[in-house]
């Protein structure tokens, strides 16, 4: 995709994939103004997805963008996207119960909620974890906003590639195997 990112509209709708420089890939869906999808293919919580969370998404400038969120499991996310230049700039503020227990939040969050705000409140928040990170983005495809495809399913050992490849959604961007 080559498209030139300059207003918002631009951004929502937009589906990446990045690799964090410590090695964590990270695939992540603009869906529409307040919600994100994603799915998280390296690192501690390799395996975790997400679907429909409330996150503030707004344009700091022309093709600049920030979205932060808290989740469930009290971990907060700050990304700043710049698509034109294929970065991102992250900061992950992992409590400390998921950096003992990472395995809980292994799992399609949605399905798991209550147990993500048990765990919460049953281990240990302090010290959290700050992971500041710079990542390089490989993948970038227009999906549309509100594409119920896009994260659809748990990550698999090469999704990103089969994505890359082409080989993962059709030319109206909807999983061709489903």
């Amino acid at each position: 995709m080559t498209k030139t990112f300059k207003t918002l509209d631009d951004f929502l709708g937009t589906h990446f994939i990045y690799t964090y420089d410590n090695g964590w890939e990270y695939e992540w869906y603009a869906k529409n103004d307040h919600t994100v999808d994603y799915r998280i293919h390296g690192g501690m919580v390799a395996g975790r997805w997400v679907k429909d969370q409330e996150a503030n998404i707004v344009m700091l400038t022309e093709g600049i963008y920030k979205v932060a969120w808290t989740e469930p499991t009290g971990t907060d996310v700050a990304l700043d996207f710049l698509p034109n230049e294929n970065k991102v700039n992250g900061t992950i503020f992992f409590p400390k119960w998921v950096q003992d227990h990472p395995e809980i939040t292994v799992t399609f969050q949605n399905d798991h909620i209550d147990l993500m705000e048990a765990s919460r409140e049953k281990y240990a928040t302090y010290p959290k974890l700050v992971v500041p990170e710079f990542a390089h983005i490989t993948y970038t495809g227009d999906a549309g906003q509100n594409n119920e495809d896009v994260i659809a399913e748990a990550p698999y050992k090469g999704l990103p590639d089969d994505i890359r490849n082409g080989q993962y959604f059709d030319q109206n961007y909807h999983r061709i195997n489903k």
